[in-house]
């Protein structure tokens, strides 16, 4: 008895559909993205950084703010235990350009 797959067809055809868009998208990001590098400088400033929220500005640079946050968390969960280490630098910058 053979089996009837008309009635699957519309499914396929979407199905197919959505595993292009999504293949095209795929090729598209990574055709516009970089591989990333890590800076051993960087890391060792966000290791330095004290735990919370901080802000300051220079006096050395006008129009400049500068903030450092970490947040280290012992998390357990179904038995096992992580390690939260989540850390941030940011700087703000606005100049006049004549």
């Amino acid at each position: 008895m053979p089996l009837p797959l008309a009635p699957l067809l519309p499914i396929a055809l979407r199905l197919g559909a959505v595993a292009a868009v999504g293949f095209a998208a795929k090729k598209i990001i990574a055709a516009k993205t970089w591989t990333g590098r890590t800076d051993q400088r960087a890391e060792d400033a966000m290791d330095d950084l004290g735990e919370g929220l901080s802000t300051h500005r220079p006096k050395d640079a006008p129009g400049q703010g500068n903030a450092g946050m970490r947040l280290r968390r012992t998390l357990r969960f179904r038995g096992k235990t992580y390690e939260l280490d989540a850390s941030a630098l940011a700087r703000v910058r606005i100049k006049e350009i004549e």
